[in-house]
């Protein structure tokens, strides 16, 4: 059975592109280990008063990477025992990934480009300014030119999750042992 103390009392950040799962898989870690879950998306619109697609919009991306920052210096702060599904480009600007690591344990959700565009395809694409408008094509080119420029970033995890071929259930089973839980 597994026990949800034998995890290292510190945030645990879940990177990766988006529709990776860290979102949902986040939620459910949370839920096992009895710990809150923080979407930093989330939190940083709730500080903004709007959503990330309309930061980027009406502020810019500058802008938006600085608030991002604001919002994980806030997450570190207030939240030292979170699980905290980070936005997917947020290990990748400032100090970020190394923010993340310095104050928590971070997990890469590894996927293939074809995986992550099959499991983005199955979302309202609309609500993701990037790829808003592509075709399937497009948006495999997309990804896989994003997820070049991002591996060098994600891959600085001090651990990562082979996602392919997973439901969440087995991803969560593998997640947990991967933190250090044991049967």
């Amino acid at each position: 059975m597994n026990k949800p103390g034998n995890i290292p009392a510190c945030p645990i950040f879940l990177v990766g592109y988006m529709g990776s799962g860290k979102t949902t898989l986040g939620r459910m870690l949370a839920a096992r280990t009895g710990r809150t879950f923080v979407d930093a998306d989330e939190l940083l619109e709730a500080a903004e008063g709007m959503t990330c697609a309309e930061i980027m919009k009406q502020k810019g991306e500058t802008y938006f990477r600085l608030a991002e920052r604001e919002t994980l210096r806030h997450i570190v702060q207030d939240y030292p025992n979170a699980i905290v599904g980070a936005g997917g480009g947020m290990p990748c600007f400032h100090d970020n990934m190394q923010t993340m690591n310095r104050h928590g344990m971070t997990v890469y959700l590894k996927w293939a480009v074809e995986d992550l565009a099959l499991r983005l395809e199955q979302t309202d694409i609309a609500t993701r300014p990037m790829l808003r408008g592509k075709s399937s094509h497009e948006l495999r080119e997309h990804i896989a030119r994003q997820l070049s420029e991002r591996e060098p970033f994600y891959s600085q995890a001090t651990r990562t999750l082979d996602c392919k071929d997973q439901n969440d259930y087995v991803l969560l089973d593998k997640l947990m042992e991967l933190l250090g839980e044991k049967e």
